[in-house]
């Protein structure tokens, strides 16, 4: 039986006084809630540390993973931001950011063969692009974590960034990202020493995969959706990615950001000039 959903603890509900409250992740280890009161809206998470279980090991860095994303966006000079601790883990509570993400909102690319929107591609490059100008690699970059805005693209969940010192009570060494995404080089140092180093390249490369998976719904290896997360990340590190299928520049592009030696690959702010001159 899986455990309950914990509760937001009293030191956020004392912080936020809610008008209303919407469960809109839960997954092991953390949760996210939608907290909306007098002053608007906040995403609040929670993190726990997951015991070990059928076909996963420990992850005490779980409960850890909200207070240190929210001294990376300190650091950052993020408003409205704040972190603590509670009784099983830590909390971290940030400004709401609406509007779909890059899965969803090329969704008819995928399913009615609809062409792809540049400017979406170019807002995700471009909040890449603005963490990377101020030293910061992202190391998770997802399709899920581009929130689609009216006015801008905003990149979250900053948990694993590198960049900056953080408390060392909230640190944790990286163990990779969501496999789907990652860069060889990742695979193949957490395969080897069980860690490894965020870096912008890799973060240009996951939004490659990112691009891809969005317009043609394929993951950028071929692997078991299944398969222990050992055997994906050999199949990143020894075959070579899918053909990119998506059309004209963008797909150009995507090839380009997804070389296997991080030195071939352009910068986050190269795939903004070149997304602009696709325009």
């Amino acid at each position: 039986m899986s455990d309950p959903i914990p509760e937001l603890p009293d030191v956020v509900l004392n912080a936020l006084s809610p008008v209303t409250r919407r469960l809109v992740l839960n997954r092991r280890g953390s949760t996210v809630w939608e907290v909306a009161n007098g002053r608007g809206k906040f995403a609040v998470k929670l993190g726990w540390p997951i015991e070990a279980g059928p076909g996963w090991d420990a992850q005490p860095w779980t409960a850890l993973a909200p207070a240190r994303e929210g001294a990376v966006l300190d650091r950052l000079g993020a408003e409205r931001v704040t972190y603590g601790e509670w009784e099983r883990g830590t909390w971290n509570i940030q400004p709401w950011r609406e509007g779909p993400d890059l899965y969803r909102i090329w969704e008819p690319c995928r399913t009615d063969g609809s062409s792809v929107q540049p400017s979406v591609a170019l807002g995700c490059a471009k909040a890449l692009a603005e963490l990377h100008a101020r030293g910061w690699a992202h190391g998770d970059v997802q399709p899920a974590h581009f929130i689609i805005g009216p006015e801008r693209t905003h990149l979250i969940d900053l948990a694993l960034a590198d960049g900056g010192p953080v408390p060392e009570r909230h640190d944790f060494p990286f163990r990779g990202c969501l496999v789907h995404y990652e860069a060889p080089e990742i695979s193949r140092s957490v395969l080897e020493t069980g860690t490894a180093t965020p870096t912008q390249a890799a973060d240009v490369y996951a939004l490659g995969a990112a691009l891809f998976i969005s317009a043609a719904g394929w993951r950028h290896v071929d692997y078991p959706g299944d398969a222990p997360r050992a055997e994906q990340r050999q199949a990143i590190v020894d075959k070579p990615h899918r053909p990119i299928n998506v059309p004209g520049a963008l797909g150009a592009l995507i090839e380009h950001m997804m070389s296997r030696d991080p030195a071939d690959r352009p910068r986050a702010a190269d795939v903004c000039r070149e997304l602009r001159e696709a325009n």
